[in-house]
């Protein structure tokens, strides 16, 4: 019989299967992975008495998820999240993540995955071919939150930005300022 699987690997399991679904265009499966509105009945909330929204009886806005894609605003709630990687699948042909730099942290029913996702996507394929379109590298740093439910680790919020790349060009004390 095996060990029981610690929290961080579970939570490093939970965050593989987030990007092997966006890699097999498996959007039913994606959405099981966001945390969901049975998944927080009960949980902690974390309102924020400015927002008159918040101070209404039965919210939860705190367990709201969000995700920021590079380049995009900050989507909050479910559904908008979840348009999001639907829109992102039809319009992908090819998506393949590799992900170096993991860290998992974990402090109670919390968990914080730091990474870095090398990713290589392919375009549409020109008319009258066969061929995938061109493929393209892209640097993206990314910031993923789980919560523990229930039904396992559930992913909260994901933030990914840009790496810049950098210019090969070196500045010179004599350049002007």
């Amino acid at each position: 019989m095996s060990a029981p699987r610690t929290d961080v690997e579970e939570v490093a399991r939970a965050n593989t299967a987030f990007y092997e679904a966006m890699e097999r265009g498996d959007f039913e499966e994606l959405s099981t992975l966001w945390l969901a509105p049975m998944d927080i009945d009960g949980a902690e909330h974390t309102a924020d008495p400015a927002d008159p929204e918040d101070l209404e009886e039965g919210t939860d806005r705190g367990a709201e998820v969000s995700c920021v894609h590079p380049g995009w605003p900050v989507l909050t709630g479910r559904g908008e999240v979840l348009r999001s990687y639907a829109l992102i699948m039809a319009n992908t042909e090819y998506i393949q993540f590799f992900l170096t730099d993991v860290h998992v942290s974990v402090i109670s029913d919390t968990a914080l995955v730091t990474c870095t996702e090398n990713i290589l996507s392919g375009g549409p394929a020109p008319e009258d071919s066969d061929e995938l379109g061109p493929l393209v590298g892209q640097l993206v740093v990314a910031t993923n939150v789980f919560r523990r439910t229930s039904e396992g680790w559930k992913l909260w919020s994901h933030h990914a930005s840009p790496v810049l790349a950098e210019s090969g060009e070196e500045e010179t004390d004599d350049s002007p300022s």
